[in-house]
């Protein structure tokens, strides 16, 4: 997989450092090259980070676009970015169907390039506030990452460390991660809502290793859900022992529990979102219309649509 960093002057070592060992670590580990990284910056050769240290970059001009991934890492204030070529650049990615990550404050300068529509994304807390201000179509959560199909997002710090354990365990499964994790002495992986929710072992009364790496998935992957088999495949368990295993320990079918999930996130968005009933349906995995209502009526007895009629209906009245 090719990864770029786009490093914005300014960035913090602590947060690119933490999404960038893991990778080199699993590098390591698997005796090959599994994370092949270029680090990038807009116009110079080299990007300089707040406390004073630079990383050789090549600059967007000569970069290609031919990468899996290119995270934006960006410190200070991003909202002080004001860089034709690097917007020009993203939106080339973006065409290309590239996908796109923003660490610390790199999310906050793709939502400013209009690059987060109807994507769930997080920042770090210090720009949430500006970014509610500037626009209420922000999805904006609270957490330490967000994986939304094609972008990736993170609230920097060491929150990188555990959004690349996700990244790895969903390439190639929970035994290299938890390598990697204990390479680093990371004994513990943090889930992507982490601190806006009770931790997953105390949420569900669930301890096994594998379940709450598997309930760790889903949750990174509400949007693009995961297959059955893929779930037990990188949670390291074979199909019927993670079928029976996960029904024994949380009382429910694997994808039960995981259109649950998923139907949970939708109910926020349709109340809380200015999203259509379409893309609240896309945003949460459930890209046919009329199958997002059969489940959703199936779960809260009311359809996608009774759920949003009472503020439709108020509409007209608040733009008078």
């Amino acid at each position: 997989m090719r990864i770029g960093f786009i490093l914005i002057d300014g960035y913090a070592l602590m947060s690119t450092s933490a999404a960038v060992e893991p990778l080199r670590a699993a590098n390591l580990l698997a005796g090959r090259t599994l994370y092949d990284m270029r680090f990038l910056s807009v116009g110079e050769t080299t990007a300089r980070a707040s406390a004073g240290a630079l990383f050789e970059t090549v600059p967007l001009a000569e970069a290609g676009t031919d990468f899996d991934v290119v995270f934006v890492v960006a410190g200070g204030n991003p909202f002080a970015v004001r860089e034709p070529a690097l917007d020009a650049y993203l939106k080339r990615l973006d065409a290309r169907r590239v996908r796109l990550g923003g660490i610390s404050g790199g999310a906050a300068i793709l939502a400013v390039c209009g690059l987060m529509q109807g994507r769930r994304f997080t920042v770090h807390w210090e720009h949430i506030e500006p970014l509610r201000e500037m626009s209420d179509r922000f999805l904006l959560e609270r957490t330490l990452f967000v994986i939304d199909r094609d972008r990736l997002t993170c609230a920097g710090g060491v929150a990188p460390l555990d959004m690349m354990h996700a990244l790895i365990t969903a390439d190639h499964g929970m035994d290299l991660a938890r390598a990697v994790s204990d390479w680093f002495i990371h004994t513990r992986v943090r889930p992507s809502q982490d601190p806006q929710r009770a931790g997953l072992e105390e949420k569900y009364n669930v301890h096994h290793p594998s379940l709450l790496a598997a309930i760790e998935l889903m949750n990174s992957h509400i949007a693009d859900p995961l297959g059955l088999d893929h779930l037990a495949e990188l949670s390291g368990l074979g199909l019927r022992q993670f079928q029976r295993l996960f029904k024994d320990r949380l009382g429910v079918t694997v994808m039960a529990f995981y259109r649950d999930l998923r139907l949970a996130k939708a109910e926020d968005l349709l109340r809380q979102s200015p999203l259509s009933i379409l893309e609240v349906g896309l945003a949460s995995g459930f890209p046919n219309p009329a199958h997002f209502a059969r489940c959703y009526r199936a779960r809260y007895g009311i359809s996608p649509s009774d759920v949003r009629r009472p503020r439709d209906a108020e509409a007209p009245r608040r733009t008078r």
